[in-house]
């Protein structure tokens, strides 16, 4: 029996769908988490705590498990976990990225200067250390020309990300951005870029033996012009015309040689203004959240299991183009009318209108109902304090959809949105 290492941060989205993934292929899981597992008595060595801020120490856990028993893969199956799990690899000799090319990943300056460094197009750039005031900001701002967006260099999903408008905004926004990352135990690093003009889209792909397969390109229909960027609906199939998207390949493919991505899931997002394109983000990982289950590839497989297949270098892996299969809540059959021959399918990440304590999302079942809607999931227990982006880390929830065109996806993810009566108190 094969034997993978999933590190499992508490907080995650992904632990029940890449455990189903595991099982699914008949391997053997060991849980790596930050937190003592409930069961951990009864699991023995399948149960491992490692603390993912120091990722050296958590590989040496991993490698240590390894040497006493052996160890076929280790998958992160989200950001924190990454550069453990390329560190871990390296070690054990398994298929990896390098902790190098993660790393990168994980850092948005080293990101633009490993891109820069072959070619590849992106926005023009700055970088304020630690040590820059806002005046040095503003600096680099009217540098680079206004508009511009900062960005904490090592937060993801949008949080910390602003737009700077004018001069006299930058300071404030410097100094705003720089306490969300403090409060994430972050570093005050800024990256500064030339806001772009254009859609966004996102590209999920996977990577053999340095080989870039992309398995979908989804559209982001909602205008991410600022001040924040918070991220809501993704549609597949694009609707791009297929030059943009051959060109959106492309450029993937190219950020991905630059930084040396070799194995495994690759998630980007690339803006375009139709003609030019530019490389925004790439990460060693599968799209976030419980975006994943918009995308069922060919013979009905979850993208976790394409990547624990991978992981794990099994053979006949089931044809890997989009598939018209939806998969429902917790990852069970899809629920809803929508026809599974339906080619396009979408997910709405749903927006955090206000800060304070959320009470409850009232109509539920109705948004469920409606054509095309597939699933609905809050995340976010009543009673629990919310927080919008950009110092929010968090969506209130997911709505799935299903249709013949990308178009009536879109209109059954706004109209499910619509129905729903969120109650939060300030």
């Amino acid at each position: 029996m094969a034997r993978i290492v999933l590190l499992l941060p508490t907080a995650t989205y992904r632990a029940a769908a890449f455990l189903a993934a595991a099982t699914e292929l008949g391997a053997e899981v060991v849980v790596a988490s930050e937190r003592r597992q409930a069961l951990a008595r009864t699991m023995g060595d399948r149960a491992v705590v490692v603390n993912f801020d120091k990722p050296q120490a958590a590989a040496d856990v991993i490698v240590d498990l390894g040497q006493r028993r052996r160890i076929d893969a280790v998958v992160a199956v989200d950001d924190q976990g990454l550069l453990t799990a390329a560190l871990a690899s390296a070690a054990l000799g398994l298929p990896h990225n390098s902790p190098e090319a993660v790393g990168a990943t994980r850092d948005k300056a080293a990101l633009r200067s490993r891109l820069a460094a072959t070619g590849v197009s992106q926005p023009e750039w700055r970088v304020a250390g630690p040590e820059a005031d806002g005046h040095q900001v503003t600096r680099l701002c009217q540098e680079l020309g206004l508009p511009c967006v900062l960005k904490p260099v090592s937060l993801a999903a949008s949080r910390g990300v602003i737009r700077v408008n004018d001069s006299a905004s930058a300071p404030p926004t410097a100094a705003r951005i720089r306490a969300i990352a403090a409060e994430a135990g972050a570093s005050s690093t800024l990256l500064v870029e030339r806001y772009v003009p254009g859609r966004e889209v996102a590209v999920e792909g996977l990577l053999r033996r340095a080989r870039l397969e992309v398995l979908a390109i989804f559209d982001k229909p909602d205008p991410l012009e600022g001040p924040y960027f918070e991220e809501t609906i993704y549609v597949t199939p694009s609707r791009l015309p297929a030059d943009v998207q051959r060109g959106v390949t492309d450029l993937v493919g190219a950020a991905c040689a630059a930084l040396g991505l070799v194995e495994g899931p690759v998630h980007a997002e690339v803006r375009t203004d139709g003609s030019a394109l530019w490389l925004i983000e790439v990460a060693a990982r599968t799209i976030g959240g419980l975006c994943s289950r918009a995308l069922v590839l060919g013979a009905g497989i979850s993208l976790e299991h394409l990547v624990v297949a991978h992981a794990l270098a099994l053979e006949n892996l089931p044809p890997r183009s989009a598939s018209t299969t939806v998969q429902g809540e917790h990852g069970g059959p899809r629920r809803g009318g929508a026809d599974a021959r339906m080619a396009a399918s979408g997910v709405m990440m749903l927006p955090i209108p206000m800060g304070g304590v959320l009470e409850g999302v009232g109509n539920k079942q109705r948004a469920s109902e409606l054509p095309g809607v597939t699933d609905l999931e809050i995340s976010i227990a009543p009673g629990r304090r919310v927080r919008p982006l950009p110092e929010g880390d968090r969506y209130l929830g997911f709505i799935f959809a299903r249709a013949d065109t990308p178009e009536e996806v879109e209109t059954a993810l706004r109209a499910a949105h619509d129905t729903l009566d969120i109650c939060i108190r300030p």
